[in-house]
């Protein structure tokens, strides 16, 4: 059965529960990706199966208990620990030392703003928690930086599956291009910010 074809089959069987789940894998199982779990539920919802707003809910709640997990490990665990353990168990997940040393290098360079951002970024998205927590950041302040960039996301995406869900060329043009436009903002702040701090500077 292709990826798309069990998504589905899950929503159908457990609706919006089936579309937390799916989304809480997501981050934890990046093969698993949000580019096809919430799209289908759009598309579903514009079928009147689903509710648009219940989808949006249902994904964002799926997504925020994955990053309060994977934060509240990245906070217990040191980097040593965890490298190890990816070493040895990240095949199963389809993880690579190299993607959590990516998300590393993302947040020490773009601080606690990427935790925003990074719910957007495949990949970045399912790992950004992880040195959000070991770094101490507020949990209060993570989970508000998650928040409104997992509502952005997962309502973009079930939009996108709610009105043009019907044309699978289309959608595949504009995920293809919106991860890039998402990093290019990212850019642009962060050069906006280092900017500000260097007038600052006497």
């Amino acid at each position: 059965m292709k990826m798309t074809e069990w998504i589905i089959s899950i929503m159908e069987q457990l609706g919006y529960f089936g579309i937390a789940l799916l989304m809480f894998l997501d981050n934890v199982f990046p093969p698993i990706p949000s580019e096809i779990i919430m799209p289908s539920a759009g598309l579903a919802a514009s079928q009147g199966k689903l509710v648009l707003t219940g989808v949006v809910i249902a994904g964002s709640f799926g997504s925020l208990i994955a990053a309060a997990l994977l934060y509240w490990i990245g906070h217990k665990i040191s980097q040593k620990v965890l490298f190890a353990w990816v070493e040895r168990y990240g095949k199963y997940l389809f993880l690579k030392s190299a993607d959590v040393e990516k998300s590393l290098d993302w947040f020490e360079k773009y601080g606690h703003r990427i935790v925003f951002f990074g719910r957007m970024i495949p990949a970045v998205r399912s790992l950004i928690s992880i040195p959000a927590g070991m770094s101490e950041m507020p949990f209060w302040k993570f989970m508000l930086y998650s928040g409104l960039g997992t509502i952005i996301w997962t309502t973009f995406l079930a939009c996108v599956g709610f009105y043009f869900g019907e044309n699978q060329a289309l959608m595949h043009q504009i995920f293809s291009r919106v991860s890039y436009i998402i990093i290019a903002i990212v850019v642009i702040i962060v050069l906006w910010i280092v900017y500000r701090r260097y007038q600052r500077k006497p």
